[in-house]
C-alpha cells in the first residue's frame, strides 16, 4: 500500500487533509481526511466506507486479474488482489457488515472492433464480483461512458464527489 499526502483544499472541506491515491494503489484513512484519485479512465475507483467509524478506503484498480508475466510491481492494481487486501486492512481482518461501496470509472476510452469487452467493462465485472465475494454492497455507481473522472471520498460523510470535464461535478 503506497500513499502520498497532499495538504490542500478538497471539495467542501477546506480543513481536510487530502490523501492522493496513485494508479494501481489503495489508501485507508479516517475522518476528517479525504481520499482522492485522479484521471480514472478504464480504471475503476472503489470507495469503501464504514459509517460507524467514519473510516474508509479508496482503490485505483487498473486490471481485473494478473497474468503470470504481470504480477511484479504493484499487486494492488489488480481487482482480485487489491480489493481483498484493501478490505482486510480496512477491517483489520475482522468481519464487519458495516462496509458499503461506491464505484467510479470503467470507461471505454478507446473504440475497438474486436467484439471483446473493453478493459473498463472487464474491470467493472471483476470489481463487482470481488465485492460480492466479500459481502460488501454497492450503493452507487458512476461508471462506463467514454470520459475520465477524478474522485474524492469524504470520510466525514461517505459522500463521493466525481468530477469530469464532460459532466462537471456530481455527488454519490
Amino acid at each position: 500500500m503506497t500513499t502520498s499526502f497532499l495538504t490542500g483544499m478538497s471539495w467542501g472541506d477546506p480543513d481536510a487533509d487530502v490523501v492522493r491515491v496513485g494508479v494501481g494503489e489503495f489508501a485507508i484513512a479516517e475522518h476528517p481526511a479525504v481520499l482522492m484519485t485522479p484521471a480514472l479512465g478504464s480504471c475503476v475507483g472503489v470507495a469503501v466506507w464504514d459509517a460507524y467509524t467514519r473510516r474508509g478506503g479508496l482503490a485505483h484498480i487498473m486490471l481485473p486479474t494478473p497474468s503470470e508475466s504481470s504480477i511484479d510491481g504493484k499487486r494492488e492494481r489488480f481487482a482480485t488482489i487489491g480489493i481483498p487486501q484493501m478490505i482486510a486492512v480496512l477491517t483489520e481482518e475482522k468481519p464487519t457488515r458495516r462496509l458499503v461501496a461506491k464505484l467510479m470509472g470503467g470507461a471505454a476510452m478507446f473504440k475497438t472492433d474486436s467484439g471483446l469487452a473493453s478493459v473498463g467493462d472487464r474491470n467493472l465485472h471483476e470489481v463487482r464480483r470481488q465485492l460480492g465475494l466479500l459481502n460488501v454492497p454497492i450503493l452507487a455507481e458512476d461508471t462506463g461512458g467514454s470520459h475520465a473522472r477524478t474522485v474524492e471520498l469524504h470520510l466525514d460523510t461517505g459522500v463521493v464527489v466525481v468530477r469530469s470535464y464532460m459532466y462537471g461535478i456530481k455527488e454519490l
